[in-house]
């Protein structure tokens, strides 16, 4: 399969992932109890990471597609994430627990408050340390946010209940935007893993003509 026809794949699979997901809010399939551990959202979460895993690992013309997307435009959609002081607006009106929502919220916009400059000027070979460490810190945003919602039932089985994540539109975020944005930051840490290489094989090179 050629690169265009991934590329072409590749939105509609998002489109029907979209899809699904709207869908499965609207039906009432992701909703919990309060109280109770938001099971359905973290499968949500992990099912799409995990067949990105598989695809990636089976399929080298997919590695090959990925590994071709430009880190900027990657890094740069992590912008939309300054959209989290939604978060901090729900935790401030206890529609969300402040437990959950001001990490979350605050993780967010620090992430896409960042991701232009991130984008523009350390997505190149020789910030290549850097940007996987923003990468990284993104990466570990998500991971604490889904950890706090997922357990903040746990830690307060009387406090706020974190329940307005299992409806729309607010669902849409850890059932699609959450793995999707986490895929990203896989992604480009995975291209910034190549430059060393790329760099090792240019030196290389260089050298041989030299000595010749």
């Amino acid at each position: 399969m050629t690169r265009p026809n991934y590329g072409r794949l590749t939105a509609w699979l998002i489109a029907a992932w979209f899809a699904a997901s709207l869908s499965a809010a609207a039906l009432g399939l992701i909703q919990t109890e309060p109280g109770r551990p938001p099971f359905p959202l973290l499968v949500a979460v992990a099912v799409p990471l995990g067949a990105f895993g598989l695809w990636y690992a089976a399929s080298r013309s997919f590695r090959e597609f990925v590994l071709a997307l430009s880190p900027r435009a990657l890094t740069l959609v992590q912008s939309w994430r300054t959209a989290g002081f939604v978060f901090l607006v729900l935790a401030r009106y206890r529609i969300l627990p402040a437990g959950f929502a001001l990490p979350a919220g605050w993780g967010d916009i620090a992430i896409g408050a960042t991701a232009v400059f991130v984008a523009s000027r350390l997505a190149v070979p020789k910030h290549r340390g850097i940007f996987i460490l923003w990468q990284l810190l993104g990466m570990l945003d998500l991971v604490t946010a889904v950890t706090l919602g997922a357990t903040a039932a746990l830690v307060n089985p009387n406090g706020i209940p974190t329940t307005p994540m299992t409806a729309l539109p607010m669902s849409l975020i850890p059932t699609f935007a959450v793995p999707l944005l986490f895929l990203l930051h896989i992604i480009c840490i995975a291209q910034a893993r190549g430059w060393a290489k790329e760099q090792s094989t240019g030196l290389g090179s260089g050298l041989n003509s030299v000595a010749v």
